[in-house]
C-alpha cells in the first residue's frame, strides 16, 4: 500500500531505497555523507563527497557498508538483471487474442521472468467477453514442498487489489441509499474526523484518494495474529494529519481506506468480512477468497508461501490492519471471477448504472495524464481505455487491469519479493507487453518545437515533495535524504532520474503537447500543471491518480538544505572527534591539560553535549533505518527508542545551539587565534542548521502515531 507499481510501494518501497554505510559508532555517517539520493545534482554530491572525505579522514577508519533501506524494501535477496529491454513503442497490427496464442506468450514469458526475479511464484488470469480465457499458474506454493501454484485454488495475497472489493460494496450501499458519495462521512461515523479550511471529507473524496490524509505506516503490517487491530480501534486510534483540503490533491491512503471500510460496517450492520463474504464472495461463487485474518481453517491449506526470494525461506503470514485497505488472500480464478463482473457491468454485484459509474467517473488533475475513477485509476495504452489498480505487501504483488472497452482483464500475481525490483519490472513489462501485443496503436510523434520544450524543462526545474508523504512527523525526514528532482540534463531536455522503466533506467522523454512529455519506449506520459506562468505541480502516468508532485518551498529546499546538513554534521562530528582525540594525543605526549577549574568543566559540557547530539542523530538513523526493514517493528516494539528520541532532539540540539553561540562568544572575549574564531562561527552554523532541520522536519515533536 505504498503505491501502485511506482518506486514508492504500497508495503513495500520496492526502488527508491536509500542505502546508510554503518559501522559502529559511526553509524550516524549516513546522513552526514553515505546516502546516494536519487535525482540529485552534481553540486549536492560534491559537497557530499567533500564531508564524507573529511569525516573518513578524521575517523582514520575505511567505512564498512551495509544496506539499511530508510524505505519499506520490497526485494530482499540477490538483485535480479533487467527482464528485458525497454518496450517497445507500440505498433499498428497485432496479434490474435485468443487462449492459443495468450498461453504460447506466457509460457514463453513468465517461467524465465520468475526465473530471472527470483521469484517462487505467479498466477495469470485473462478473461474475455465474460468468460475465462486462460488462467495458468508458475512455479511453486510451496518451494520446500514442491507444491505448484494452482490458478483455481492457491490464494495469494493481492494487497490493494483489495480496495476494489471494499468500493464495491460501497456502491452497493450507495444502491441502496445508505451512502452519499457526497455527504460529510461523519454522518455515518462514530467518531468526528475535523474538516481542514472548513471543508469536510466526502465518499468521493476517499474513493479518489483526495481526502488529504498524510501518509502512516504504523499498524501498516506484521506478522503477529495475536495483535490484530480491530477495524473499529484502527480508524479511531491513527487518525492522520490532514495535509491537504478535501478534494484538492490526489494523496493515497490506506486510513481513508480503512474509513470507508467501517462505513461500510455500521451502516450494513454486519462486520466487514461478514458483508464481503455475504454480498461479494457468495454472489460470485469466490470459494477460495477472504478478508479474514488469520484465513478460515478451511482455506489455510490453500495459502502460498511468501518468500523473500524464491531461493529462501518462507516468511510468516501478513497482517493487514487497515483490513479493507488490503488484507484480501484470493485465488486467480476467484480474481477471474471479479473481473467478470466488472466487465460485465457489475453483473451479479451491482446495477449497470452503478457499474458505469464506478468506471466512467474521472478526476481531471493534471490533464493529459491517467486520472482516477471511483475506486479504480486509468491505465489507458495505445489509446485503449484501461481501469486498473495494483497491491503489494512485503511479499506479494500483483496487478489487475481492465481494458473496459475490450471486455478484457489481466490479473497478475507474484508470491516473492525477489531480486531488486523484479515483481515491479515483471509486472509492468506483463501489461505493456500484452497491449501492444493484443491492442496495438500507433506511435506518438513530438509535437513541440525544440525551442520551446528547453524553455519549458526549465520552468520545471527544482526539488518536489510526493503528496503521498509524511508533512506532520519526523519521517517528513525522508524528504531532505531522498529528495525528487527534475530538471533539463546536459541536452537541456527533461530529466526525472528516479522514474525509472522495466530495466530500472531513467526514462527518456519528448515534449508531445505544451507541458506534457511522452517516454520515447512506452506509452508512459508526463505533465505539469501551470497556473499564472509558474509550474508548481507534476506527475506522470503510472501514479499520477493518486499522486502529485509539488514544488518544495525554498527554506525547505534539499538543494541547499542537504548539502548544508551533510557539511554541519560534519563540522559537529569533527568538533565532537576533538575531544577524545586530544586528550589521547596529550597522554601519548605528556602535554599538560589546556584548561583546569572551571573552564575544564564548561568545556567538557561542551564537548559533551556534541557527542548527546551525534547519539540523537544515531538514534533517528537507527529508528528509520530498523522500522522500515521490519516493518512489524513500527507497531509499537520500537516505541520505546522513538519516544526517548523525541525527548533527547529538543535537548540536544538546543543544546548544542546555546553552546554553540557561548563558545562563539568565548572565542571573541578570550581573544582566541583567528582559525579558533572561524571555528566557532562554522559550529554556531552547524548548530543552526541542525536545528533548523529538526524543526523544519519534525524531528521535534512528540507522539506515536505516524
Amino acid at each position: 500500500m505504498w503505491s501502485e507499481s511506482f518506486p514508492v510501494d504500497e508495503f513495500s518501497n520496492q526502488d527508491n531505497n536509500v542505502p546508510i554505510r554503518t559501522i559502529g559508532l559511526l553509524y550516524w555517517l549516513a546522513l552526514a555523507g553515505a546516502i546516494p539520493v536519487t535525482g540529485e545534482d552534481s553540486v549536492m554530491v560534491k559537497w557530499r563527497g567533500f564531508t564524507f572525505g573529511m569525516l573518513a579522514i578524521a575517523a582514520g577508519t575505511a567505512l564498512a557498508q551495509e544496506a539499511v533501506k530508510l524505505s519499506p524494501p520490497s526485494a530482499v535477496g540477490k538483485v535480479a538483471a533487467p527482464l528485458t529491454a525497454p518496450a517497445s513503442p507500440a505498433v499498428t497490427g497485432g496479434h490474435a487474442l485468443d487462449k492459443v496464442d495468450v498461453d504460447a506468450w506466457l509460457d514463453g514469458f513468465m517461467p524465465y521472468a520468475i526465473a530471472r526475479g527470483d521469484i517462487a511464484g505467479a498466477v495469470v488470469v485473462v478473461v474475455k467477453d465474460g468468460q475465462v480465457l486462460t488462467e495458468k499458474g508458475y512455479g511453486f506454493s510451496d518451494v520446500e514442498k514442491r507444491k505448484p501454484v494452482s490458478p483455481e485454488t492457491t490464494l495469494f495475497r493481492p494487497g490493494s487489489v483489495s480496495k476494489l472489493f471494499t468500493w464495491t460494496a460501497v456502491m452497493q450501499l450507495v444502491e441502496q441509499g445508505k451512502i452519499d458519495l457526497d455527504k460529510d462521512v461523519n454522518t455515518y461515523l462514530d467518531f468526528k474526523i475535523p474538516p481542514r479550511n472548513g471543508k469536510p471529507i466526502t465518499m468521493r473524496n476517499i474513493m479518489t484518494h483526495t481526502s488529504g490524509f498524510e501518509e502512516t505506516v504504523r499498524h501498516l503490517i506484521h506478522d503477529d495474529p495475536s495483535k490484530v487491530v480491530p477495524l473499529e480501534r484502527y480508524v479511531k486510534e491513527s487518525l492522520p494529519y490532514r495535509a491537504f483540503d478535501a478534494g484538492s490533491t490526489p494523496a493515497y491512503s490506506n486510513y481513508a481506506t480503512a474509513v470507508a471500510g467501517y462505513i461500510v460496517q455500521r451502516q450494513s450492520g454486519m462486520s466487514f468480512d461478514d458483508y464481503v463474504d455475504r454480498h461479494i464472495f457468495q454472489p460470485l461463487n469466490m470459494r477460495y477468497a477472504s478478508f479474514r485474518q488469520p484465513l478460515p481453517k478451511q482455506l489455510q491449506p490453500f495459502m502460498s508461501e511468501g518468500y523473500k526470494g524464491a531461493s529462501g525461506k518462507p516468511e510468516k503470514f501478513e497482517i493487514v490492519d487497515p483490513a479493507p485497505a488490503g488484507s484480501l488472500s484470493a485465488s486467480g480464478a476467484d480474481m477471474g471471477k471479479f473481473m467478470i463482473a466488472h466487465l460485465n457491468n457489475g453483473a451479479g454485484i451491482l446495477k449497470p448504472e452503478t457499474a458505469k459509474l464506478m468506471h466512467n467517473y474521472r478526476l481531471d488533475e493534471i490533464p493529459g495524464l491517467h486520472r482516477m475513477a471511483l475506486g479504480f485509476y486509468e491505465q489507458n495504452i495505445n489509446g485503449h481505455r484501461g481501469i486498473a489498480h495494483g497491491g503489494d505487501t512485503t511479499l506479494f504483488h500483483s496487478d489487475l487491469s481492465l481494458f473496459i472497452d475490450d471486455g478484457v482483464g489481466l490479473f497478475v500475481s507474484v508470491n516473492s519479493a525477489g531480486g531488486e525490483g523484479a515483481p515491479r519490472a515483471l509486472r509492468e513489462r506483463l501489461f505493456d507487453e500484452f497491449g501492444n501485443r493484443y491492442f496495438p496503436g500507433k506511435p506518438v510523434t513530438s509535437a513541440v518545437d525544440p525551442e520551446t520544450s528547453k524553455k519549458h524543462v526549465q520552468q520545471m526545474a527544482g526539488s518536489y515533495f510526493n503528496s503521498r508523504g509524511y508533512r506532520s512527523k519526523f519521517l517528513h525526514i525522508l524528504d531532505l535524504v531522498s529528495p525528487i528532482a527534475i530538471g533539463p540534463d546536459e541536452d537541456g531536455k527533461l530529466s526525472a532520474p528516479f522514474v525509472t522503466n522495466t530495466g530500472n533506467k531513467p526514462r527518456r522523454w519528448a515534449e508531445i503537447a505544451p507541458y506534457v512529455w511522452k517516454d520515447l519506449d512506452s506509452d508512459e506520459k508526463l505533465a505539469a500543471k501551470v497556473e499564472n506562468g509558474q509550474v508548481n505541480r507534476w506527475s506522470f502516468d503510472t501514479v499520477s491518480p493518486f499522486m502529485m508532485f509539488d514544488r518544495v518551498p525554498w527554506y525547505k529546499d534539499p538543494a541547499w538544505l542537504a548539502p548544508a546538513l551533510y557539511t554541519a554534521l560534519g563540522l559537529l562530528f569533527l568538533a565532537a572527534l576533538s575531544w577524545p582525540a586530544g586528550a589521547i594525543a596529550r597522554r601519548r605526549f605528556k602535554v599538560a591539560k589546556l584548561h583546569e577549574g572551571a573552564r575544564l568543566r564548561s568545556q567538557r559540557i561542551w564537548h559533551g553535549w556534541q557527542w548527546l547530539s551525534l547519539a540523537t542523530i544515531a538514534g533517528w538513523v537507527t529508528f528509520i533505518g530498523v522500522g522500515f526493514s521490519t516493518l512489524s517493528l513500527l507497531g509499537g516494539p520500537l516505541d520505546p527508542l522513538l519516544l526517548t528520541l523525541q525527548v533527547l532532539t529538543p535537548i540536544a540540539f538546543v543544546g548544542y545551539l546555546v553552546l554553540a553561540g557561548w563558545n562563539l562568544r568565548q572565542a571573541f572575549t578570550e581573544k582566541r587565534s583567528w582559525f579558533s574564531r572561524l571555528w566557532a562561527i562554522a559550529l554556531l552554523f552547524s548548530s543552526v542548521i541542525i536545528l533548523w532541520v529538526a524543526l523544519s522536519y519534525h524531528l521535534v515533536g512528540f507522539g506515536t502515531n505516524y
